[in-house]
């Protein structure tokens, strides 16, 4: 045959058989939409994220940084500034300057850390942040805030929030405006004045210096006399050069990508099971076109180019369709909280993809097409006329492929088995986790691959059996249809088993590791920590509600703030009552510390190495309200979490109170200590209480949250692999036409046809989700044994069972069409023909 007449042929297929044609397109069609709709929310991420991010003013020439030093005090930008003030070429200073403030909630408590609030200028053209609505701050009680903080709050220029000055006392300020940057994490972000900003902090934090040059000054040249004047410990560079490399983050459309590429993979996997059952169908017709001489190869070739064709069209299809998937994605991860954790919400993609996007769509969706359907057109020409005139529907697989395909499934599970012995026998090495990989990989190949064709139908059976107790007999029928193609039915599963163990695998990981966390709290950590979230000391009204019944022993910190050296490197210094100290190390079973007072400090092993240090030597340090203090190591600090410190001199009057230890007697809830405190401090909103019961309740949302997230996102593979299940029931119902006409005919009602046909589905589905979460929480366990943890895993089923239902209601929609189709067979025409 010419290439003529191959076009000719894969066209009058087209023609033909429209619909049975273009099935195999349905998956890739899902997939190009997850592909362009992850692109373009990628691009609306980034683009709000650049939008918002902090900006040089254009009207800057020059900026300004201190090079961090760990090991001495970092060169003052506000004394630099003064030096800069009549320096040629420079018209105007601004400091960048920061500050630290709190938020309160509505409970009218502080959040639990500062919120990072940058002081606005007062010149427009020098502001670095864009505004969503609203205005800058003008006057002293307004703020503007990032747009997740307004989001999730309810704010719009107008309303009001409540902060805490220095002291702590309530502050009300109204909201100017809404910034288009996005607060992270649940860490909101202000813009303030600098006379609120006085109140609220009076220490501002000077992090960078903007130069305005006077007109002609060349930017280049300023900044390399500026360079040359401030020496080393300074990073100087030109407006331009910070204006060109900032710009939006990736992470989200990398991420985003990475997935949607996993969900296209599954498509390819789906559509190649799809081409292989259309060519089953026209086998007649393939081998008769064998017997009036036609060759293999044109055949192959108008199968190809019937699949670029398709493909092609079901690219097109599926990128205009992506503007609508890409909303519906922006819409769950606003649902699930995914994007307040991201920094950006309520993103609002492009209604339709670009041209570019839409070449990409038609263009992968063509050769992905093409790539499926290879495999499956050279076995359909490869079967031999006779073989494929035969009188039965399907042909049974010849003995030589039972046997192959069984012996090949042995050596994977073979290897599967050897590969889990490996992992087991390295625990604790990088080689676990590798051979539990592998041994996965050779698991599901084996059982859902070579014996997919007895394994599937067994699940499909043993699922339809227990549920025909409850939903009638045509749900047991319908597991046993499932037998009836088994390879089919395991072509469509293996997707679905994928990607239900990738996902349970990850929740049960994830619930995991959050129950140990759970049950094996720190040991070194105290029950209850008391503090302010401004660092401001704390009185004895506080000291007095920290002392409840349930209290074993309080342990009163004395931290001496930022700034403390010592013998010149920067550490964190606090004073301490020996013998309270020993008192509440006694209380938590730990060894007493060394002996020490106030003119002996204990310092932490790691310090004690780092800086060189050794027991006996004696150390300045400097920083200290009093003038410097020169102190005696008398022994490394305990091994227990007391306030982050790096040296406990034994002088509780070193400093203010700023951090109280507590021990709660056992059996009593941590919870309700905290409450009890809380309630007795109305009127320190700034205090906080932490608990190691609250940790591990934030453990637990961010792990979570976690888990969300990677469902949300493998969803995409769930949603293409679902489509399988359309198109096989599609296929179904085409091969089973006279079947169901005969059922109708004796007298099973169309609702009934419908039910069973949409029980197929759900069985299939339920087949796929069975096997994926078995197979994931066993290699779950896998990993975690593999990791030197014995323990059970956590298997979250409120989790498992939500995305399970999600995918029995897309197995439902994606089954809807061929149970209608199926439904409205009329007898008399269904066993007249085809």
């Amino acid at each position: 045959m010419n290439p003529v007449m191959v076009t000719r042929l894969a066209l009058s297929e087209l023609r033909g058989h429209p619909g049975r044609t273009l099935l195999p397109g349905l998956a890739l069609l899902v997939g190009v939409a997850c592909l362009i709709a992850s692109l373009m929310l990628g691009d609306a991420m980034s683009d709000a994220v650049k939008a918002g991010a902090e900006r040089v003013p254009q009207s800057v020439g020059v900026v300004v940084s201190a090079i961090p030093d760990h090991n001495a005090n970092t060169a003052n930008l506000d004394d630099v500034a003064k030096q800069l003030a009549g320096a040629p070429g420079v018209a105007k200073v601004v400091p960048v300057q920061r500050a630290d403030v709190d938020v309160l909630g509505a409970d009218g408590r502080a959040l639990p850390y500062r919120v990072s609030a940058a002081i606005d200028p007062g010149d427009p053209s020098l502001n670095r942040y864009a505004l969503q609505a609203g205005r800058t701050p003008a006057a002293d009680g307004e703020v503007a805030i990032d747009k997740v903080t307004a989001y999730q709050r309810h704010l719009a220029p107008g309303t009001h929030i409540t902060l805490a000055d220095a002291g702590g006392r309530p502050v009300q300020v109204t909201v100017s405006g809404v910034l288009q940057l996005g607060g992270k994490a649940d860490q909101p972000f202000l813009v303030v004045g600098k006379d609120l900003a006085a109140k609220l902090d009076p220490t501002f934090d000077t992090t960078e210096l903007d130069l305005q040059l006077t007109p002609g000054t060349s930017d280049i040249t300023a900044r390399a006399n500026i360079t040359q004047q401030l020496g080393t410990g300074f990073a100087v560079r030109t407006g331009d050069g910070e204006r060109t490399i900032q710009g939006g983050d990736n992470t989200v459309r990398v991420l985003l990508f990475l997935f949607s590429i996993l969900a296209l993979a599954t498509s390819v996997f789906v559509a190649g099971a799809t081409f292989r059952a259309v060519y089953l169908q026209r086998q007649r017709q393939t081998a008769l076109l064998r017997c009036v001489g036609a060759e293999r190869s044109p055949i192959v070739w108008a199968n190809l180019i019937e699949a670029v064709l398709t493909g092609a069209l079901a690219g097109a299809v599926g990128a205009l369709l992506s503007g609508v998937v890409a909303r519906l994605l922006a819409w769950i991860l606003d649902v699930t909280g995914v994007s307040t954790m991201l920094g950006a919400t309520q993103l609002e993609p492009a209604a339709l993809p670009s041209i570019g996007y839409f070449i990409t769509g038609i263009l992968v969706a063509a050769a992905l097409s093409a790539f499926a359907a290879v495999r499956p057109s050279l076995a359909a020409a490869r079967v031999s006329p006779l073989a494929a005139l035969r009188l039965a529907d399907e042909a049974t697989p010849e003995r030589r492929t039972v046997r192959a395909r069984t012996v090949r499934g042995w050596l994977l599970v073979g290897a599967a088995v050897v590969f889990a012995l490996g992992a087991l026998a390295t625990q604790r090495t990088i080689g676990a986790p590798f051979f539990a990989l592998f041994s996965g990989i050779a698991a599901v190949a084996g059982v859902f691959g070579s014996f997919g064709p007895r394994v599937v139908p067994f699940l499909g059976r043993g699922i339809g059996w227990v549920a025909g107790k409850v939903f009638g007999p045509h749900v047991r029928l319908a597991g046993v249809e499932l037998g009836r193609v088994p390879q089919r039915a395991a072509s469509v599963a293996m997707p679905l088993v994928l990607a239900s163990a990738i996902v349970a695998g990850a929740v049960v990981l994830i619930g995991t590791a959050r129950d140990i966390s759970l049950s094996r709290p720190d040991p070194l950590a105290a029950d209850a920590q008391i503090s302010d979230t401004g660092h401001r000391p704390l009185g004895p009204d506080v000291l007095k509600a920290a002392q409840q019944p349930e209290v074993n022993q309080l342990l009163p910190i004395s931290g001496a703030g930022a700034g403390i050296t010592v013998n010149g490197a920067r550490m964190a210094v606090a004073g301490i009552d020996p013998a309270k100290l020993d008192a509440y190390l006694s209380a938590m079973n730990q060894p007493a510390a060394a002996k020490f007072g106030p003119d002996s400090a204990l310092v932490d092993s790691w310090r004690l190495e780092d800086n060189k240090l050794q027991v006996g030597q004696q150390i300045t340090i400097s920083g200290l309200v009093g003038g410097p203090r020169t102190v005696t190591i008398a022994g490394a600090m305990p091994k227990a979490d007391l306030d982050y410190a790096d040296v406990l001199v034994g002088d509780p009057k070193l400093a203010p109170v700023s951090a109280v230890l507590v021990d709660v007697k056992p059996g009593f809830d941590q919870s309700a200590y905290r409450s009890a405190v809380l309630a007795a401090l109305p009127n320190a909103p700034t205090v906080t209480v932490d608990t190691a019961a609250q940790s591990s309740e934030d453990t637990q949302r961010n792990l979570d949250l976690a888990a969300v997230t990677l469902m949300v996102l493998l969803g995409l593979s769930v949603a293409v692999a679902v489509t399988g299940i359309g198109t096989a029931m599609s296929i179904s119902v085409q091969e089973r036409r006279k079947e169901v006409a005969l059922r109708r005919a004796l007298g099973v009602t169309r609702m009934e046809v419908t039910a069973g046909i949409l029980a197929e589905a759900v069985l299939l589905a339920l087949s796929g989700l069975v096997g994926g979460t078995i197979l994931g929480a066993v290699y779950a366990e896998l990993l975690i044994v593999g990791m030197g943890v014995h323990t059970w895993p956590s298997l979250p089923w409120g989790q498992l069972a939500i995305g399970g239902l999600a995918v029995v209601l897309l197995a439902v929609l994606a089954a809807v069409m061929p149970a209608r189709t199926a439904s409205r067979v009329v007898p008399a025409a269904g066993l007249a023909g085809s």
